[in-house]
């Protein structure tokens, strides 16, 4: 009896280690399919590239069709180069064949990302990768928002389907002209007014700003999501490329060039930083790590949520001028200085799309 007690035990081990054998076969690590691309990342490499702006020489790209997908939803800052288009669209990759290159598409089935990666290399891009959980991955990062197009955020508008929201100041900008029925939300007034944000955290809120170099719509968005709402997107591209596609508002339109309420003239901008620059101070109001990649030379950075603080450090002999890349933060300063320093008179703001390049120059381009 004892014997075939032990042959009984043995067996059933044996059953067991068999049985813990088959279990963990089942589920084996699945090889990269033959139509992948071999250089992949996950979304933890991509979200540390998704900068506003974005970083010099990098450039994500959306391989999914425009309309039926990039449109209603995309990684921040973006570009659409759908894999159907691609050699009608390739010019707008980066001409640095070093630049990073990040494709995306639809997740682990979708081959548009591994054959645009392909073709891309095939062009000469050295440092190609492929993000192959793609946009489902991204929309699942806790915190984290998806960017939409200027026909998604019409459509809302035309249905009534969300709340749009202006992040930039009230003033300087949202009076000026605004997306139909956008209430004004200022970034720097976000804590006093937010109170106007639906009481149903589900409620869709779409914020926008000054175009791809502004951040406010962006530092909204996380606020937003810090309070609970579960349903926020930003329109990254803002009221520049609102306006280029249905046009201005009826308050844009009411606006002539020089009236605008604290904004230096350009002409007279670029005659003072060419001939005697010393004789203002240029306070640029971009956020620390936008100033240190580029700036122009002279200017002393003050990110403009932090401007309060040190008002009351700027000079009271020589005049103030403000300058962001849109005009949207430097506006911001101009009323925020009129507010807490009411006695400096000689504060200006550029009002114009300011490219800041690495030598210390600068280029303006005219607000439309």
């Amino acid at each position: 009896m004892k014997s075939n007690t032990i042959k009984l035990i043995t067996v059933l081990f044996a059953m067991m280690f068999l049985a813990v054998g088959c279990v963990g076969s089942k589920d084996p690590k699945p090889a990269k399919a033959e139509w992948m691309y071999d250089e992949l990342v996950d979304v933890a490499f991509v979200k540390q590239h998704v900068t506003v702006p974005m970083e010099e020489n990098v450039m994500i790209i959306d391989s999914r069709p425009y309309k039926a997908k990039y449109v209603k939803g995309h990684i921040p800052g973006a570009v659409s180069i759908p894999w159907t288009k691609f050699d009608e669209k390739k010019d707008l990759l980066p001409k640095n064949k070093d630049a990073l290159l990040i494709f995306y598409c639809g997740g682990v089935e979708c081959k548009l990302s591994h054959k645009s990666a392909k073709k891309a290399k095939s062009m000469g891009y050295t440092n190609v990768k492929v993000l192959p959980t793609g946009f489902p991955s991204w929309k699942k990062q806790k915190g984290e928002y998806p960017s939409v197009s200027a026909e998604y955020v019409a459509k809302v508008v035309a249905d009534n389907t969300g709340m749009i929201v202006d992040s930039r100041p009230l003033e300087t900008k949202y009076n000026k002209g605004h997306i139909p029925s956008a209430i004004s939300i200022p970034f720097s007034k976000f804590e006093t007014l937010k109170g106007k944000l639906p009481r149903d955290p589900a409620t869709p809120v779409i914020f926008y700003c000054g175009g791809l170099h502004c951040r406010l719509s962006h530092k909204s968005a996380r606020e937003s999501i810090k309070m609970g709402y579960t349903n926020v997107k930003v329109f990254s591209e803002g009221y520049p490329a609102w306006k280029k596609l249905y046009g201005a508002s009826a308050q844009a339109m009411a606006v002539k060039a020089g009236e605008v309420e604290g904004s230096i003239d350009l002409a007279r901008f670029n005659e003072i930083m060419s001939k005697n620059p010393s004789s203002i101070m240029l306070v640029d109001v971009r956020d620390a790590d936008e100033f240190a990649k580029a700036a122009i030379t002279g200017s002393v950075n003050i990110p403009v949520d932090k401007l309060e603080a040190k008002a009351k450090e700027l000079p009271k002999d020589k005049p103030i001028v403000f300058i962001c890349p849109t005009g949207a933060r430097s506006g911001e300063a101009f009323y925020m200085l009129q507010d807490v320093m009411p006695s400096l008179k000689d504060v200006f703001y550029v009002e114009a799309e300011v490219t800041f390049n690495k030598d210390g120059s600068y280029k303006l381009k005219k607000t439309e």
